[in-house]
This record gives structure tokens, C-alpha cells and sequence, in this order.
């Protein structure tokens, strides 16, 4: 089973929707910071970076490398190590990591990651599902096993995605 929490999602009027994990991470946060916010970090778990201007107002490229998307746009929160933003072309949009201590001061970090895109309630559910998978990739990259995205499947993506969609399905009703 996946240490990541369940994402959850909320939809706003006109169809855009704002997905949140909080997931706490037994790496410091320089580490994670590193992963989230570098060019040299991000292949290991979510995509390639290039360019990616650490600066507010800087360009991105990111590049998934299970598939063909691609999508650019610019560093639109800037605060080292503590928040990246990135805001790129649909389907990704916002996307933001903000960083902070563990709750026991031990060496852990709490990541706090937000992403916002419009869509179908279908494109929502594979948003969720799709970043839960990444969010177990960075944690797998964070302990010394990165991604070999010659050997990615969708099976992973797939079983998480079943797993919102059963979420989000009515209870049955309860006859006494």
C-alpha cells in the first residue's frame, strides 16, 4: 500500500479543479528541494526540466518521460526552499510545491503540493491518480531509487485511479 495520503480535490465554478496532497517525507528539506525545484532533481520522479529559470517570472519546459506531453510556462512562485511554482500550457496549470519543516524538527519535511487545471470530472480522476503515482515515485527517488522511465507501465497509474473513482462513487442506500 502507498504512504502517500489520498489526494483531495475540490471544483470551482467553471470546471477548474484544485487537487492537494500534504505528505510528510523523511528527508530534509534542502533534499527535497532539490528534487522539486532543479533540473537535476525532477527526471528522478516526475519529468525533465529544460529550461527551468529558478527565478520568478522564469521560463519552464517540462517534459514527462513515461509519454510524449510537454508543456511550458513560467516560474510563477519563487522562494528557495521553501516554494516552486510552476503555471504551464493544459493539462498540468499550476503546479506548486511548498516545503516545510517535519512537525518534530527531526530532519523530515512536510511537502504541501497543489495542482490546478480545468477539465472533466474523468481528467480530474487522472490528474488525482496521476500525481499520486509521481508523489510515490519522489518519495522512492528521495530514498536512493529514481525512476527508470525505460521500464514505466501504467498499471500503478491505473490501480490509483480505480482507487478515486471508488472514493467518489455514492454509498449504497441503506434499507433497515
Amino acid at each position: 500500500m502507498s504512504e502517500i495520503p489520498r489526494g483531495r480535490s475540490e471544483t470551482h465554478e467553471g470546471g477548474t479543479h484544485l487537487l492537494r496532497y500534504v505528505v510528510e517525507l523523511r528527508h530534509p528539506p534542502i533534499e527535497v528541494w532539490a528534487a522539486v525545484a532543479t533540473p537535476e532533481g525532477l527526471p528522478a520522479w516526475l519529468c525533465a526540466a529544460d529550461p527551468l529559470e529558478p527565478r520568478l517570472g522564469g521560463r519552464v519546459t517540462l517534459r514527462w518521460l513515461n509519454g510524449d506531453t510537454e508543456v511550458s510556462g513560467r516560474v510563477t512562485a519563487w522562494d528557495p526552499e521553501y516554494v516552486a511554482e510552476y503555471t504551464v500550457d493544459p493539462p498540468h496549470g499550476r503546479i506548486r510545491f511548498h516545503l516545510e519543516p517535519g512537525p518534530d524538527h527531526d530532519g523530515s519535511t512536510v511537502l504541501r503540493f497543489t495542482a490546478e487545471s480545468s477539465g472533466s470530472k474523468e481528467a480530474r480522476l487522472d490528474m488525482l491518480a496521476g500525481w499520486h503515482d509521481h508523489l510515490e515515485r519522489l518519495v522512492a527517488a528521495l530514498d536512493g531509487h529514481p525512476t527508470d522511465w525505460r521500464d514505466w507501465t501504467p498499471e500503478r497509474w491505473r490501480e490509483l485511479r480505480e482507487l478515486y473513482e471508488r472514493d467518489e462513487a455514492p454509498w449504497p442506500k441503506w434499507e433497515p
